[in-house]
């Protein structure tokens, strides 16, 4: 038995939920989101909570009934809080910047490195190497995140890079004579 899928969903206020058959509706004053369900999980409305449920007693059944129940969660939850990846740029001359609807990166490349921000993200650089990404959409905040840090991973030998601001770098010791 699932010990994450028996768990309700609860729907705070201001969220409103909707289940058409497979597909779950939330809307918040984020935004909306939907989530088609796979055949072998319902879900069901009860009592101001969402109660997802294996459909059958099949091994995918019971695979796929706390996976959906974690998904409806990051989407009520998306759009009543909004989830937020900070990233740290570490390296000297390297730094980020917002110009209208791009991220501008330097990033020791012999060019400028631009990120076009997609629809229902935000990236705000408070400061010139820290990056804020925000968003109701947990997979598409985490994509995105993952995406900019791609342009230049962090290193071990002197740590420079993007990282994550809760990301451990397992440094190197570096040449001996």
């Amino acid at each position: 038995m699932s010990r994450i899928g028996k768990h309700p969903v609860a729907v705070p206020a201001g969220v409103d939920v909707k289940i058409d058959g497979k597909v779950v509706s939330v809307k918040g004053k984020l935004g909306q989101l939907s989530l088609t369900l796979v055949d072998d999980v319902s879900a069901e409305l009860a009592d101001g909570k969402v109660v997802v449920k294996p459909a059958n007693d099949s091994r995918r059944a019971y695979t796929m009934w706390a996976t959906s129940r974690t998904l409806v969660n990051n989407m009520v939850k998306g759009v009543a809080d909004g989830y937020t990846v900070n990233l740290e740029i570490n390296g000297v001359g390297y730094r980020a910047a917002v110009q209208g609807k791009e991220l501008v990166m330097q990033l020791g490349f012999s060019h400028d490195v631009k990120y076009p921000i997609p629809e229902g993200i935000a990236i705000k650089c408070d400061k010139p190497t820290s990056i804020t990404i925000t968003g109701f959409d947990k997979q598409k905040v985490g994509q995105v995140a993952a995406e900019i840090r791609g342009w230049k991973k962090p290193e071990p030998y002197k740590g420079k890079g993007i990282k994550y601001d809760n990301e451990t770098i397992l440094r190197k010791e570096g040449k001996k004579k």
